[in-house]
């Protein structure tokens, strides 16, 4: 597994978001109350972003139609999205948040 740093822990204060590149893939990382989860930053639905979908608990809410996605597993939880979005492993070293490929 490649991990890949996305920056500080303090640039991705709680409630707010990062987005880095994976292995050609468009990553958001998420601060949902500490904890960082990370999604490929596109809707199943039509292709557009979720990094600037508002988050609530642990699911973020696309922007264009308002699609619920679970930032834990990717699962679509609401029409009209039905496919899942991939999901990525995180963890945090010497203070900065990075990102691999599940």
């Amino acid at each position: 597994m490649s991990w890949v740093r996305v920056g500080p822990v303090a640039s991705i204060p709680p409630g707010d978001h990062a987005s880095t590149e994976v292995d050609g893939a468009l990553v958001a990382v998420f601060n949902v109350d500490g904890e960082f989860l990370a999604v490929e930053d596109v809707c199943t639905h039509d292709g557009g972003g979720l990094a600037g979908g508002a988050v609530e608990g642990d699911q973020v809410i696309c922007p264009r139609h308002g699609a619920r996605f679970c930032l834990r597993s990717g699962r679509a939880l609401t029409p009209p999205a039905y496919e899942p979005v991939r999901t990525f492993a995180t963890r945090v070293v010497d203070g900065c948040v990075e990102v691999a490929p599940t």
